[in-house]
């Protein structure tokens, strides 16, 4: 079967001297591993550039049941980015969001609503101006509502405890040891109501910033399977003040 559908790049790694996996997040089904023959003539239909984090793709392929890497038939660059690649901030956060989505999305199937998001996410981060800090914090709090675990936020109450592993708020803190304070479940929730247009109004420091980051990770790592550690976010943990 042929398959017509919008990608965006999440990793890829050199197999041998002229090819290359790639694993994409697709509209059509979801994670969609392919092996690409890259040619180093300039007039080759398949470049390398193709496929930096994050680039939003417009791809064909044949989609034939038990193959576990697809080739890909035709292949254009659907919405070229401004700044994304030229900003080392914004590069910075693509790479970390890139490894991000890797690991958590590596079970999805056809998703629109999260394709979508995605999509609409890094068209946003690549037009941003100023303030976006706060950014990858909202990028990982709001995905976890496409891909099943977003907490109930409905009975929180001041001075409630987070139940990173149940994912709700409660009164007394929980027997075991992966909960956020009453000032953390606070911020989190915050942060699980704003958009990318309100998150400005609400300024952390950089250890507010990361320690918030790093209990959406331990999050994220309580409800996927092999989760790991990310390497990326050493970088992103230096960014801003």
């Amino acid at each position: 079967m042929l398959v017509k559908t919008k990608a965006i790049v999440l990793h890829s790694i050199k197999l041998g001297e002229s090819k290359t996996i790639v694993d994409m997040l697709t509209e059509r089904q979801g994670r969609v591993s392919f092996v690409c023959r890259i040619a180093s003539s300039g007039k080759a239909k398949i470049k390398k550039q193709f496929f930096q984090p994050l680039t939003l793709l417009e791809l064909e392929y044949d989609s034939r049941p038990g193959r576990t890497l697809r080739h890909i038939g035709d292949i254009r660059i659907l919405t070229p980015f401004r700044t994304l690649p030229f900003d080392a901030f914004k590069l910075s956060i693509a790479l970390f969001l890139a490894e991000f989505l890797y690991y958590s999305t590596r079970e999805e199937q056809e998703n629109e609503p999260l394709f979508a998001y995605v999509e609409n996410s890094i068209l946003w981060l690549d037009g941003a101006e100023r303030a976006y800090a706060n950014f990858h914090l909202v990028f990982m709090m709001r995905l976890s509502r496409f891909i099943g675990f977003f907490p109930n936020l409905d009975d929180y109450r001041p001075g409630d405890y987070f139940d990173l592993r149940e994912g709700f708020f409660s009164v007394q803190p929980p027997l075991h040891t992966d909960f956020l304070q009453p000032a953390e479940s606070a911020t989190l929730r915050l942060f699980m109501r704003m958009n990318y247009e309100t998150m400005r109004f609400f300024r952390l420091s950089r250890d507010e910033r990361n320690r918030c980051a790093e209990a959406v990770m331990t999050y994220y790592r309580l409800h996927i399977p092999g989760f790991p550690e990310l390497k990326s976010f050493q970088v992103v943990k230096e960014l801003f003040v």
